[in-house]
C-alpha cells in the first residue's frame, strides 16, 4: 500500500554518506535532495532497504544531487560551508511546509527555541506542534533543525540523539572542525 507521498517523488535514488556524526542514509530525485536521515550501523541495512524499496529506488552513490550533497557535507563539516544549495523537495502538511521553511532562515551558528519558532509562526501556543514538526524533519542537518533548543537553552529532544545535536551546534559556532 502506498501513502500520498509516494506520489510526490519520482523513483529516487538512494546512498549512504560516511560522517563525522555517523552513517547518514540518503535519497534524491532526479531534481533534489527527499530524505537525509540519520542511521545505526546495526539498522542501516534495514534502513536502506526499506527506502530503496518505498520509492522503488536503485543505490546509486554516483547520482548528481547525491554527489552535490557529498560535497557539501564534507565542506560543512570542515567548517567551510554555512549555507546548503543542493535541492530540497519534500511532502508534509501545510504547517509542517511553514516549520521547515522557516528552520531554512535560522541562521548558521545561532539557535532559536521552539517558542521563538512559535511565535514566528504567529502562534506561541504551537510549541508542541513546532516541536512534532521539527521531529518529521525528513532532512537532518541541509534543513537545520538542530538549531532549536528550548527556551531555557537546554538542547531539547532531536531525532540523531542529543550528542549529534551538540556537535552540530559545537561545529557552527566555531568549537571545531570535523572531517569526513
Amino acid at each position: 500500500m502506498s501513502d500520498a507521498r509516494d506520489k510526490f517523488f519520482d523513483a529516487p535514488a538512494v546512498c549512504t554518506v560516511d560522517s563525522p556524526v555517523g552513517t547518514l542514509l540518503a535519497a534524491a530525485t532526479t531534481r533534489a535532495l527527499v530524505s537525509l536521515q540519520f542511521t545505526e550501523p546495526d539498522t542501516l541495512a534495514r534502513e536502506r532497504d526499506a527506502l530503496c524499496q518505498r520509492w522503488t529506488a536503485r543505490c546509486d552513490a554516483d547520482h548528481p544531487v547525491l554527489a552535490q550533497l557529498r560535497v557539501e557535507l564534507e565542506e560543512y563539516f570542515a567548517a567551510r560551508r554555512r549555507v546548503f544549495e543542493v535541492p530540497l523537495e519534500y511532502a508534509g502538511s501545510d504547517f509542517q511546509h511553514r516549520v521547515w521553511s522557516l528552520l531554512l532562515q535560522i541562521p548558521y551558528g545561532q539557535t532559536w527555541s521552539y517558542l521563538d519558532m512559535a511565535v514566528r509562526l504567529g502562534d506561541p501556543k504551537a510549541l508542541r506542534a513546532v516541536g512534532g514538526a521539527n521531529h518529521t524533519n525528513p532532512i537532518a542537518i541541509v534543513i537545520p533543525c538542530h538549531r532549536v533548543i528550548n527556551a531555557d537553552g537546554a538542547l531539547g529532544g532531536y531525532g540523531g540523539g542529543p550528542w549529534r545535536k551538540q556537535i552540530l551546534l559545537d561545529l557552527e559556532v566555531g568549537q571545531q572542525r570535523l572531517h569526513l
